[in-house]
This record gives C-alpha cells, structure tokens and sequence, in this order.
C-alpha cells in the first residue's frame, strides 16, 4: 500500500504493518530542503522491520534491515520522495510502527518575514530592528517544534517499553504455569511410587 502526507513542517504516524506486507508512503519536498524521518517498532514479535528510503528518481539512499529504530536525514531535490516499511519476512507476526517526519527550509518561513515586513515599518519597530524580532521569534519557534519532537518520541519510547513489558508478564505467567504443572505431576509420580512401595512391602509379608 502507499499514502501522501501533506506539506506540513512536522508529523507523525502510527500504524499497524501485517505479517508478509509492505507499506510506503510519500512525501513531497523542495530543492535545498531537508528531511528527517525517525522510525521505531512498538510491538511484535522481534521488534524489526526492514526500511527503505528511495529519492524521487527511484535511488535507493537509506537501507535498513530488521533494525527495530532509526533516524536519518537527508537534503532534498524537488520531487515525491518514497519510504516504505517491509515486513515481508515475518509470516506470522504484525508489526507496531511509530514515525515521525520533520522538515526544514520548506519556505514557510521565508513567506511569514515577508507577510511581518509588509506590515512591521518604521517607528513602529521601537527602536527595534526587524531582523532582530524575526530571529527571537524563530528561535522560540524552533525551540517549541524541538520540546513536541522530544515529547512524541518519549511517548513512542514510553508504549514500546509498555509492550515490552505486557509481553514478559504474559510469558512468566505462562512459564510459570508450566513449571506448577510440571512440579503438581513429578509429585503425584512420586506419591504413586512411594504408595507403591509400601503396598508391595505388604504382600511380601503376607
């Protein structure tokens, strides 16, 4: 299968992968721009996938297998660049994948100083210079798109730790299961022989 995502500066997808499938999806980008993509496998069993990152005239420039996380960043040209999870190797068992898309020199940020000189002019600046507004307000604007980048990965962190640990309890449980069977028959074994023992002591006697 294959989706687009829209043009935003920042997003990011959860999704279910079946067992022997492969997922790609699309994003556009600018000449001079660049892409940051972070993946990992919430759940499923081995927590792996293979990843593939293709430019828009089809080259291959990331290539990861069975990894269960990675970050890569590249500089775009124009074009509709493709990634694609494959789960293909796993006849069983489906995946959890968390991603997230980060964007630069998209040229959002170019059109907001042209919209805040139109109407930014003269004294109005307060002995202030444009310049110096427009990078206070980026800096802020890059420090809070960083504290949400940090906050969604720690979230993704958080619920594959979560299902890490749902898994082990689920096997201890079952392990556990076992070992009180195992322990409940060799203990009946062993009544059995010892209430055999003594019966035959008591025919020979007699």
């Amino acid at each position: 299968g294959s989706a687009e995502f829209s043009p935003s500066l920042d997003s990011d997808f959860t999704f279910t992968l079946p067992a022997g499938r492969r997922e790609c999806f699309y994003q556009p980008m600018r000449r001079e721009a660049s892409l940051e993509l972070e993946y990992q496998v919430l759940d499923g069993a081995g927590l792996d996938v293979d990843f593939q990152l293709l430019s828009p005239n089809g080259e291959t420039l990331v290539y990861d297998e069975r990894k269960s996380d990675g970050v890569h960043t590249v500089e775009t040209e124009d074009g509709d660049y493709m990634f694609c999870f494959d789960n293909t190797f796993s006849t069983i068992s489906e995946k959890v994948i968390f991603f997230e898309l980060i964007l630069d020199n998209m040229g959002e940020e170019g059109q907001d100083q042209e919209d805040w000189k139109k109407y930014v002019t003269g004294t109005d600046l307060l002995d202030m210079k444009l310049e110096d507004i427009l990078e206070s307000i980026n800096s802020v604007k890059a420090r809070l798109s960083k504290s949400v980048q940090i906050q969604t990965l720690l979230r993704a962190f958080e619920a594959r730790d979560r299902n890490i640990q749902e898994s082990n309890f689920d096997r201890v449980n079952f392990w556990s299961m076992v070992n009180l069977g195992v322990m409940v028959v060799v203990s009946a074994v062993q009544v059995y022989m010892l209430k055999s023992l003594f019966e035959d002591k008591r025919k020979s006697r007699t």
